[in-house]
């Protein structure tokens, strides 16, 4: 049966680790949000030595499941000398199993922009660095905030992962509660609870922001 009296006791126990959550999703959202642009550029490399090596990288990263990375990154790693601490390691994991997705954001932000822009950069005899940094890169990123948005809502879902690794994060700490009380039900519900407090208003915020961008350009198309 459930009991509220002790479902209530042990929030605050619980909502004291939700900052260690929103550091390790933030942390890795960050680090997918650096490594995903340059592997992005990398992987439209005219060079084969380039696109390729990093092409099959990339897809072996994104086609094996992310526990087994993170295992690899806290378990395997100081095998040989590399010692990362619980949050450092599902940080880097998180970032760079996401990285691989949001590579694939920035290429198709990079491709929606026409050729046109392409064309009338070197014709103004823009430099690479001027023609990426003052055409391509201000008009691509904007339209791909909704999906990056999208993909930072997933980490925050990914996050029970990071238990593998000892990371005390929410179902870690909702399975130590069951443990002493053996009442499983409700730390377990709760911790369902305040993912959906903290997920749900965050994909409404990223729907708003997407219908604002939409607004946006629809104003700059009709001026």
């Amino acid at each position: 049966m459930w009991d509220w009296s002790y479902a209530w006791s042990i929030v605050p126990e619980l909502i004291k680790v939700v900052p260690i959550t929103l550091i390790a999703t933030f942390g890795g959202f960050a680090v997918a949000c650096l490594l995903g642009l340059p592997i992005a550029l990398a992987r439209r490399a005219r060079s084969r030595w380039i696109s390729w090596p990093v092409t099959w990288v990339a897809e072996f990263i994104r086609s094996t499941p992310l526990l087994i990375q993170l295992i690899v990154l806290f378990y395997a790693l100081p095998n040989y000398g590399i010692v990362l601490s619980p949050m450092t390691a599902g940080i880097l994991g998180l970032g760079i199993h996401y990285s691989t997705y949001l590579a694939e954001v920035y290429r198709g932000g990079i491709e929606s922009v026409p050729k046109g822009q392409w064309e009338a950069s070197r014709a103004l005899n823009l430099t690479k660095a001027q023609t990426w940094l003052r055409v391509v890169l201000p008009q691509s990123v904007p339209p791909t905030i909704p999906v990056m948005g999208n993909y930072l809502i997933v980490m925050f879902k990914e996050t029970p992962t990071l238990s593998a690794i000892t990371l005390v994060e929410l179902l870690t700490t909702a399975k130590a509660i069951g443990s002493h009380s053996f009442r499983y039900v409700e730390a377990i519900t709760l911790v369902g609870v305040i993912f959906l407090l903290l997920s749900y208003p965050s994909g409404l915020l990223v729907r708003r922001l997407e219908l604002h961008l939409k607004r946006r350009e629809r104003s700059v198309e009709a001026k």
